[in-house]
């Protein structure tokens, strides 16, 4: 995995200390994907298509392929927001657009993004990076992951930038999902998964903690738990125990996405990633997504 291992950020190492091809792909297709969340184009489109400001942007976004649902749902598979941000959002978002008029604006919004920043890019090979991440998620098992699945199941756009764009979102909502399901496999709740990232130093807590919506208070409640539980310490920073069980939180997300890479071929996954290396630093380099982000997306090495 040559290309992939010198991808804009190294590779996180896995258990046994090698790279793992599931996160070195990660950080390869999801700047492409990330796009949707901060690009003045996706805001742009998500306002034209009748939603009110950022938040419900993003929440009628990322939501909009399971269709018009509630907060509940939203707050069961996004994982970590206060419940409170997600409900200014949700449901009034589909009064405002049905979820077939947001799913057009976000696919419009990521693409004209996608076009600024990669606007001299080859055709070939945009298709060809089209081809390979398609047929990576494609009949991709989708089993107890339901943003991945209802990604998924969307129809396929008719132009290369919209099905890389897709291909991304599929791949990124389909690991998301395998996260979610180690983080409660490791018995933490949304706030706690939050607190036990920034006590790792990947996302800064100012930066989480203002992005999920949680006050002082409801932060601190969470950092007590896991004080008790011996992950962080009463500074929040994170225990030998807190940074060996994040560690293999992540390591347990890669095993969970490797799916598509073992069912694309090392070869062609190897195509795939010298393909998106050049574009994933393009986004990077434009500041589109911000770094630090709430996501964790590190910035090229």
């Amino acid at each position: 995995m040559g290309a992939v291992a010198a991808s804009p950020s190294a590779p996180a190492p896995g258990p046994d200390g090698e790279p793992t091809v599931a996160r070195a792909m990660w950080r390869l297709f999801e700047p492409l994907h990330a796009v949707v969340y901060f690009a003045d184009e996706a805001a742009a489109a998500f306002g034209e298509a009748g939603l009110k400001g950022f938040w419900m942007g993003y929440f009628a976004g990322r939501a909009a392929p399971m269709g018009a649902v509630g907060p509940a749902v939203v707050e069961a598979t996004f994982f970590s927001f206060h419940p409170a941000r997600v409900a200014r959002a949700l449901p009034d978002a589909w009064a405002f657009a049905p979820p077939e008029h947001v799913l057009a604006a976000r696919l419009a919004g990521a693409e004209r993004a996608l076009g600024r920043v990669l606007g001299g890019v080859e055709a070939s090979a945009l298709a060809r990076a089209a081809e390979l991440a398609r047929a990576a998620v494609e009949d991709l098992a989708t089993g107890g992951r339901p943003l991945g699945a209802a990604n998924a199941a969307l129809p396929w756009p008719d132009t290369p930038l919209g099905a890389l764009w897709q291909a991304a979102t599929v791949l990124r909502e389909h690991r998301g999902d395998g996260h979610v399901a180690a983080l409660v496999a490791a018995g933490l709740d949304g706030r706690q998964a939050l607190v036990s990232m920034a006590a790792t130093g990947v996302v800064p807590r100012p930066l989480l903690q203002a992005a999920r919506g949680w006050d002082d208070a409801q932060w601190e409640a969470a950092a007590g738990a896991l004080v008790d539980r011996g992950w962080i310490r009463a500074d929040g920073t994170a225990t030998d125990a807190g940074a060996a069980a994040r560690a293999e939180i992540e390591a347990v997300t890669d095993r969970l996405a490797a799916s598509p890479w073992e069912r694309l071929g090392a070869a062609a996954t190897e195509e795939l990633g010298a393909l998106l290396l050049p574009w994933a630093t393009a986004v990077a380099g434009s500041g589109v997504v911000p770094v630090p982000n709430p996501i964790g997306l590190p910035p090229p090495a």
